[in-house]
C-alpha cells in the first residue's frame, strides 16, 4: 500500500510538472518568452507549486475523508499557472489554444511512453513484474485523468480555453466570462456525488474516457488485447 501511494505521489508530481512546462514551452514557441522570463519553463516540480492549490485544498480534502468516510474517493488541486500574456503572442487567438492544448497533449505523450516502456517487465522476475505494471498503469492513469479533466470546457481548464478560441469573438467573450465561476463549478461537478451517484462526472469520465484511452494506448504500444 504505502509503495502503490507513492507511486502515485511520483506519478502526479511528473504529470503536473510537465504538463505546466509545456505550457510554457508551447507560449514560447509561439512568441510569448513570459514563463521563460519568469523561469516558469522548469523541470523543476517545485516551480509550480501552489501553496492553496497543491497544499492547502487536496490536504484538506484528504484529512476529511480519512476522518469522515475512511479512504479516500475524490481528490481536487491544481498547480502554480503558468504565465501566459495573449498580447504577446504571434496569434493571441489560435497560439493561446495551442498553449491550452500543450498541457494535455503532454500527458496523453506521457502515458504512451509509459504503455511503451511496459514491454520491459517482461525482463524482471515474477514479484518485480507486478510491482513495475502496477506502477506503469497508475503512471497512465493519472496521466489520463489529468488530461481529460484538463479538457472539460470549463474556464478555465485548458478544454474551456480550447472551446474560446473556437467560438465566434461574441460568444468566446460571454463564455470566457465564466472564468470567474470556474473554481466553483469544477468543485461542484467533484461535489455532485454526494448528492446522487448518477451525476458523478469523474466516475463517467474514469468509465468512458479514461478506461477505453487505457486499452487504446496499451494496443497503440504493441501489447496484445
Amino acid at each position: 500500500m504505502i509503495l502503490e501511494i507513492l507511486a502515485a505521489v511520483v506519478a502526479s508530481i511528473i504529470a503536473i510538472t510537465l504538463h505546466e512546462a509545456a505550457h510554457g514551452y508551447a507560449a514560447d514557441a509561439l512568441g510569448d518568452p513570459t514563463a521563460r522570463e519568469q523561469g516558469r519553463i522548469s523541470l523543476n516540480p517545485l516551480r509550480h507549486v501552489d501553496t492553496t492549490g497543491t497544499l492547502l485544498v487536496p490536504g484538506f480534502l484528504l484529512l476529511i475523508q480519512a476522518l469522515t468516510i475512511g479512504r479516500v474517493e475524490a481528490m481536487f488541486g491544481w498547480a502554480k499557472p503558468v504565465p501566459v500574456d495573449v498580447r504577446r503572442l504571434r496569434n493571441p487567438r489560435w497560439g493561446m489554444m495551442w498553449v491550452a492544448a500543450a498541457g494535455p497533449a503532454m500527458n496523453l505523450a506521457l502515458a504512451f511512453t509509459a504503455a511503451l516502456a511496459a514491454h520491459l517487465g517482461g525482463l524482471l522476475d515474477a514479484d518485480s513484474e507486478r510491482m513495475f505494471y502496477r506502477a506503469i498503469s497508475l503512471f497512465m492513469v493519472v496521466n489520463l485523468v489529468l488530461a481529460a479533466f484538463n479538457l472539460l470546457p470549463i474556464p478555465p481548464l485548458d478544454g474551456g480555453r480550447i472551446v474560446t478560441a473556437l467560438l465566434p469573438h461574441g460568444l468566446a467573450m460571454r463564455f470566457a466570462a465564466l472564468e470567474r465561476f470556474g473554481l466553483f463549478i469544477v468543485l461542484g461537478l467533484i461535489l455532485l456525488p454526494q448528492l446522487s451517484p448518477r451525476l458523478d462526472v469523474m466516475a463517467w469520465i474514469t468509465r468512458h474516457v479514461v478506461g477505453p484511452g487505457f486499452l487504446f494506448l496499451l494496443r497503440a504500444a504493441g501489447h496484445p488485447a
